[in-house]
């Protein structure tokens, strides 16, 4: 506990905790979009053993703290054709790359299962839901690449461990906290459904590009994120306040169908 003593520990943690809800806000996105294709009575649970799962595997990774740093360290080297140099491969660019590979597959299947209408046609018209361990099994898939590159982060920011696992902790009870709200939100708006499948595309793409040693600053991919947000509630809002005028506009046309009895 002396470590507390220190201001740049209280500064570390805030500032690590803060990092943590920021980097598992696509984390909560994939888990809501998952959890979104079980049973309405079944979700609640889906979310917190998904969230839970995520807690568990950050601590885990905590714990072998020293591999972490060690897993950007070559594994072996692949030969260029028509070039003299030779590209390093790490487990960190093993696990990132097959993570984008899982994000940008399974993005795209829901993308195309929402515009071809396949989740309702697979039961005769009714909504096809998935089983929680199908759910459980994509969960713990995703968690292992966002708690990876989320220890990674966390490796940067604070050098003591019982820092970095008090922030995850805590940043994964804010997430507890509002992740019904964001999954409720998400599910409720195709259009925003539709646009957090397109993030998490594009957080694909981007953990692929980072697995071939090129870096995207994720500012820019969370300020892309956070604008496409922005002036899709505008649209919501917009549709939201157009309803009246077309209802009422519908009623001059053929009052005899909103007559009221």
């Amino acid at each position: 506990m002396e470590i507390f003593a220190n201001p740049d520990a209280w500064i570390s943690l805030l500032t690590l905790t803060f990092m943590e809800v920021v980097l598992g806000i696509d984390n909560i996105v994939f888990i809501s979009i998952i959890v979104g294709r079980l049973p309405k009575e079944q979700q609640a649970k889906g979310r917190t053993i998904g969230l839970s799962l995520a807690l568990v595997f950050r601590i885990i990774l905590l714990m072998f703290i020293s591999w972490i740093v060690g897993a950007s360290a070559p594994l072996f080297t692949i030969n260029l054709p028509f070039t003299e140099s030779d590209f390093p491969v790490s487990w960190r660019d093993i696990i990132l790359f097959c993570g984008g590979l899982f994000l940008l597959a399974k993005s795209t299947t829901e993308i195309h299962n929402k515009l071809e209408g396949e989740e309702e046609e697979a039961h005769g018209g009714g909504k096809a839901y998935a089983t929680m361990s199908q759910v459980l099994i994509q969960v713990i898939l995703i968690d292992i690449v966002f708690s990876f590159d989320s220890i990674l982060t966390a490796v940067g920011l604070a050098q003591e461990v019982i820092i970095m696992i008090i922030a995850v902790i805590i940043a994964m009870g804010i997430m507890l906290v509002f992740a019904k709200y964001v999954s409720d939100f998400v599910n409720k708006h195709p259009t925003v459904k539709m646009l957090a499948l397109s993030f998490l595309i594009l957080i694909g793409f981007m953990l692929i590009v980072e697995s071939l040693h090129q870096h995207i600053p994720k500012g820019y991919i969370y300020f892309a994120m956070f604008f496409s947000l922005m002036v899709e509630m505008l649209n919501m809002k917009l549709r939201k306040k157009s309803e009246p005028v077309q209802l009422r506009q519908s009623e001059v046309q053929d009052p005899e169908k909103h007559e009221v009895v």
